[in-house]
């Protein structure tokens, strides 16, 4: 960060040195002399190019819009009607001529030939990350590898196929990973090689699943080799990388431990967005996580909740009877990742110097699946951006399941694999069972409700625990789209089991109750520290939003009142409006 603003400061006075009258060109050659010939200036410049990746308040918000989670409203992009061009945003490509610029004029031989290799590596690294995520929200779109006058005609030229612009995209991302010299970083906040390789086996296992399952496209016959890419780059990584899944703490905190840690957990974080109180850099997670009117309220639902397995590693839903088990029932002896998730069970958070149980809150939560994996367990951050936690942008257990997926989908997975992969995040999960070998039988419940196409037991059981061990990081939505599962984004919003109206619930089974359910609110005093809940058809007059599946008993629902949509076209966003105007060329997207 201070590199950063040093770069900012160099940038601006040579600039307002270049220029000293309103009616003078700018000139150049100064800022090129002090910036590229140096490998100072060199780094500095680099600097800016980290802008490109997603800060802590970014990451903690990205699976706003989800299959596994319910929300406040309904997003307008899966309502009929309510999103379209003109809502569209995303279009902006200021950041790719700042990496172009300094691509042309790193050429200064007064800078050793390696060190410019070094830095012409990392805006590579980061041009790939910008197209990606343009190539993953629009398609095809323009391959500008240069930097382009205002009167250039390319500003104005059309789109480029994805193929095209993805395969350049490789071509950056191969020589980052040769190039950057950079092998270790105790701050987990820069480039180095691994994290190179690590976002290189991300892009291809996408591409590759992309191309597989999204078969309009007519990719399909070249998605092996981008599988085969991701493969090697996760290889890498694996072997040469100095990784470790974090076990510190044993199984009820090792895992959450990644994301509530005031410095990254750098056994198994590999990029991380760092908070730095001196800078007055925080995030706002637990006042996005906790708030009645800040955030979104993203809860969990039941659905997913049932893909956590127990801790013997059979499926919960082969448990008899698990669809009416009360919350208190159903999060006993699962996965003890999900008691790092939501708040369940023994969960405490210190309120004002005392430590005290704290349930899932209805302030919030519209499922009782309320989500902790982000925040702080003190009340005092969740008012206002005060969290101090680093945020997590590249974990080693993404790329142990990028490895598993990609092998999985090449039909290569060994139960050495399995082991090592899979085997070890659920080791790590405190659960028992299924660790050392890849199953050879379909769970039903997983293959009927989330994936009826695919057969292989083991990309059934790679995709669940993908989701389980990387939910609310931000990988969902486009998990979706190259699955070619969107379809998913219509799921009920469903949360816990209520046995029967009117009658109080303690949800931590701490001798307490915690909310209460009604079609008609009692007239006897409201009972102390019990929230009401009003699940009756209609509040005056108006729909109710929050229901129960049987009325008086079953599953709490939200927002089943309002329909979502998702059709093909729902794959891409749309090109902005305003952007088509000044480029017809651009085209649009099918359906938009």
């Amino acid at each position: 960060m201070n590199a950063y603003k040093e770069w900012l400061f160099l940038l601006g006075a040579l600039t307002l040195a270049g220029c000293n009258e309103l009616d003078q060109v700018p000139q150049a050659t100064a800022t090129k002399t002090a910036v590229f010939g140096s490998e100072k200036g060199l780094e500095l410049y680099a600097n800016s190019f980290y802008t490109i990746i997603p800060d802590g308040n970014s990451i903690i918000r990205s699976d706003e819009m989800v299959d596994y989670a319910a929300r406040t409203q309904v997003p307008d992009f899966l309502r009929d009607g309510a999103y379209g061009p003109r809502q569209s945003s995303g279009w902006d490509w200021r950041p790719l001529r700042n990496i172009n610029y300094f691509l042309e004029n790193n050429t200064d031989p007064a800078v050793p030939v390696e060190v410019r290799r070094h830095y012409g590596a990392l805006a590579r690294f980061f041009r790939a990350w910008f197209y990606f995520d343009k190539v993953k929200r629009f398609g095809d779109v323009p391959w500008i590898n240069r930097t382009l006058p205002v009167d250039d005609e390319a500003l104005y030229s059309g789109r480029d196929p994805r193929a095209v612009v993805m395969d350049s995209v490789l071509a950056d991302l191969n020589y980052a990973c040769q190039n950057i010299r950079t092998t270790s970083d105790n701050s987990r906040t820069l480039i180095t090689k691994a994290v190179a390789n690590g976002f290189k086996s991300r892009v291809c296992l996408f591409e590759g699943t992309f191309r597989k399952y999204n078969t309009s496209y007519q990719l399909g016959g070249t998605a092996n080799q981008w599988l085969t890419e991701a493969v090697s780059a996760a290889e890498t990584v694996m072997k040469t990388g100095g990784f470790n899944l974090n076990e510190a703490g044993g199984p009820t905190a090792s895992y959450r431990q990644l994301f509530t840690s005031k410095t990254p957990v750098s056994t198994e974080v590999m990029l991380s967005a760092v908070a730095d109180p001196a800078l007055g850099v925080y995030n706002d997670a637990n006042w996005w996580w906790t708030s009645a009117t800040y955030g979104a309220r993203v809860s969990l639902i039941r659905t997913f909740v049932n893909t956590y397995l127990t801790v013997d590693g059979t499926p919960f839903t082969a448990t008899a009877g698990y669809q009416t088990k009360t919350f208190a029932e159903e999060v006993k002896n699962r996965d003890r990742r999900l008691q790092q998730t939501i708040r369940m069970g023994n969960y405490q958070r210190v309120n004002g110097g005392a430590l005290e149980p704290a349930p899932p809150v209805f302030s919030y939560t519209y499922t009782g699946y309320q989500p902790i994996k982000w925040t702080l367990d003190d009340t005092y951050f969740d008012g206002g951006t005060r969290n101090d936690n680093s945020i997590a942008v590249m974990r080693y257990a993404e790329v142990l399941l990028n490895y598993a997926e990609a092998k999985a989908e090449l039909r290569t997975l060994t139960d050495e694999d399995w082991s090592k992969t899979v085997g070890a995040l659920r080791k790590r999960a405190g659960i028992t069972g299924g660790l050392t070998a890849k199953p050879t039988t379909v769970d039903p419940y997983l293959q009927a409700t989330y994936f009826p196409g695919i057969a292989d037991p083991a990309l059934l059981e790679i995709r669940r625990e993908r989701g389980i061990e990387l939910v609310l990081e931000g990988f969902r939505f486009y998990d979706l789209v190259r699955w070619h599962r969107g379809e998913l984004m219509t799921q009920t919003w469903n949360g816990f089991y209520v046995p029967s109206i009117d009658k109080p619930m303690d949800l931590n089974e701490d001798g307490k109750n915690d909310v209460y359910f009604y079609n008609d609110k009692p007239v006897t005093p409201s009972l102390p520290g019990v929230t009401y809940i009003n699940v009756a058809p209609t509040v005056n007059g108006v729909a109710n939003p929050q229901r129960l599946s049987n009325d008086t008993s079953g599953e709490l629902t939200w927002l089943t009142n309002i329909p979502r949509v998702w059709t093909e076209k729902n794959y891409l966003y749309p090109i902005p409006e305003a952007d088509r105007q000044v480029n017809p060329k651009l085209g649009q997207n099918p359906g938009w």
